[in-house]
């Protein structure tokens, strides 16, 4: 993708970046309120429209910072946290344990969409649409679609890392005994502190880069973006 410009990588990112932050908290309090916490449905948080999840520095100006401090390498970002209250649940920890994980989840659901459309539907359309109306709209939304497989596994990924308050915290609090969990809780103030310090040391690129790759190029075909 280089020969795109900066305002055109925006442009094409932009779409699914909200997209896969938004399902990814709907995914959160949708599994939540199947297993009996309705705070999400009650609060009006169980919808696609994004106005309602959009956080000003997690949705905007974080994917901003980091598209220009990576040259549009690494680009992520975070919605207003559904609300949960695991109390709510019969097994508290087993309940935000299972929420949590509905969030990568539905990622990776639609990384694989959206590589579906990319290897599948978008060649099927080259051959079929003059070359003109292809370059004009086709070829947007292939690249759209190729940052939607991008952007949702890096989401996955690294909202797995057992770090609070990440998705993949959660699990590792269901796991460890009360005793354990109640210490590893205690870390969560500092969470995001920490995920900041590993990003600018480039300790998280090297975590996530040995999954995130094998990923990307069994889902864009080897042709990483």
């Amino acid at each position: 993708m280089d020969e795109l410009n900066t305002i055109q990588k925006i442009a094409v990112m932009a779409p699914p970046l909200i997209f896969a932050i938004v399902i990814h908290e709907v995914a959160h309090g949708w599994i939540a309120n199947k297993l009996g916490d309705h705070t999400a449905r009650d609060m009006g948080r169980l919808t696609l429209n994004p106005v309602s999840h959009i956080d000003l520095f997690g949705t905007i100006i974080m994917p901003l910072v980091l598209f220009v401090l990576t040259s549009g390498s690494m680009v992520f970002g975070y919605a207003k946290p559904v609300p949960i209250n695991p109390y709510n649940f019969r097994d508290p920890k087993k309940g935000m344990a299972l929420s949590s994980l509905a969030g990568p989840g539905i990622n990776i659901v639609m990384a694989i969409c959206f590589s579906f459309l990319l290897r599948i539907v978008m060649p099927a359309l080259e051959n079929s649409l003059p070359k003109q109306f292809w370059e004009w709209f086709g070829m947007p939304f292939a690249l759209m679609f190729g940052y939607g497989v991008i952007i949702n596994v890096v989401l996955a990924v690294l909202n797995m890392i057992p770090i609070p308050p990440l998705d993949g915290s959660r699990v590792v609090y269901w796991l460890l005994p009360d005793r354990q969990a109640s210490l590893f809780y205690r870390l969560e103030p500092y969470g995001m502190l920490l995920l900041m310090l590993l990003i600018g040391l480039g300790v998280l690129g090297r975590i996530m880069t040995p999954i995130i790759r094998p990923l990307l190029t069994l889902l864009l075909g080897g042709d990483i973006m």
